[in-house]
């Protein structure tokens, strides 16, 4: 069993003019967080339908396995996803074995909607492209979009 302590720190940046969320996860992913952070970026005024979604899990060190959770999650996250009519990129970069594993239970606990594509990228340049930005790391993104 992994311990952990505290919180995990997630955290969520919107380009609104690139049409962008960037999300940060480190550490140890709990849901109580990500849904707590998924509901603060859903009631931000700068908050569009649409808007592609850059899920970094790069720094994640071990991950909450209670899936009851994750698909009640997932269900409130696809409420706010599905009630708009349009379709959402999502592109979870999991560079390690540790994020790789959270993005695949991920993308499971989507039900096939049409209106959520999610993807996992293990390369940042390729991330990047894939959501149709120029830049080709996430510091440069992070830089260039302040």
């Amino acid at each position: 069993m992994q311990q952990h302590r505290g919180p995990m720190p997630v955290s969520f940046k919107i380009f609104r003019d690139r049409g962008l969320v960037y999300v940060k996860y480190e550490g140890f992913a709990l849901l109580d967080e990500s849904a707590r952070t998924f509901a603060a970026y859903a009631a931000h005024p700068e908050f569009r339908p649409g808007q592609k979604q850059l899920v970094d899990l790069a720094g994640v060190t071990g991950i909450e396995k209670d899936y009851v959770k994750l698909f009640a999650l997932q269900a409130r996250k696809a409420d706010v996803f599905l009630g708009t009519g349009v379709q959402t990129l999502l592109v979870y970069y999991a560079p390690t074995e540790i994020s790789l594993n959270m993005a695949e239970a991920v993308i499971k606990s989507w039900e096939p909607s049409g209106a959520v594509i999610p993807l996992v990228q293990e390369d940042e340049a390729e991330t990047l492209q894939l959501l149709g930005q120029p830049e080709r790391s996430f510091d440069a993104l992070l830089q260039a979009a302040r």
